[in-house]
């Protein structure tokens, strides 16, 4: 019995594993869902979808939609687990995820695809750095950073929303699917919401899940 219970206890302590070879879905750069619980991957941030980069040539290019890209190359096809680090204020797994054994947080860091997120942990400033000094990804030029580009695309946005402080656009599209538009987000822009037939606008992500809606998928 003492044995048993010993082994009860390890168990417990153990972390969290979700893993899956077929079911992954890149919401963007830094976060999946498997099997319908959405993870957001520890100690990085990544270029938004819609954000563009500075690059080494003066021009600039899609380093959001390159960052998504590159999750899919190393998860899709793959048996990938992430482990179970808490939740975000959004209700997101915080996670470090493996892809066939890959650290997927670090391979997206030392590719330049993200910046480490010292705000919250300094678990991959050593890898940024190394991607910084060889000029590679975001760091082929002086870019602005995922979280200033969200804040600044926020404050751009309340000027033309109807309160002028929710500008979450929760859209219903045709097959019936309630997905919110963040400012930052690809297709926000183009995205129209009619009140009249059931679309909203939201103050925050954690209000739109909240209700129902759910962020935008990329990728296959």
């Amino acid at each position: 019995m003492k044995i048993h219970a010993i082994f009860l206890a390890f168990v417990m302590l153990m972390p969290t594993l979700a893993s899956a070879e077929s079911s992954v879905h890149i919401v963007d750069g830094d976060t999946l869902d498997i099997d319908g619980v959405r993870y957001r991957l520890h100690g990085i941030d990544a270029p938004e979808a819609g954000q563009a980069c500075a690059g080494s040539d003066g021009s600039n290019w899609a380093c959001g939609q390159e960052a998504i890209r590159q999750i899919e190359e190393l998860t899709y096809g793959k048996t990938v687990q992430c482990d179970a680090r808490g939740q975000d204020a959004y209700g997101r797994t915080l996670s470090v995820c493996t892809a066939d054994g890959v650290e997927v947080n670090a391979r997206m860091v030392e590719t330049g695809m993200a910046w480490a997120f010292r705000k919250y942990s300094v678990d991959y400033a050593n890898l940024e750095e190394t991607a910084k000094q060889q000029g590679i990804g975001i760091w082929q030029a002086p870019t602005e950073a995922a979280w200033d580009f969200r804040a600044h695309k926020w404050d751009a946005s309340l000027t033309d929303v109807p309160d002028g402080k929710c500008p979450i656009k929760g859209n219903i599209n045709r097959k019936n699917e309630r997905i919110y538009h963040v400012p930052w987000s690809r297709d926000y822009g183009k995205t129209k919401i009619n009140v009249s037939n059931g679309e909203r606008w939201f103050c925050s992500e954690e209000e739109a899940l909240s209700a129902g809606w759910r962020a935008p998928l990329w990728g296959k």
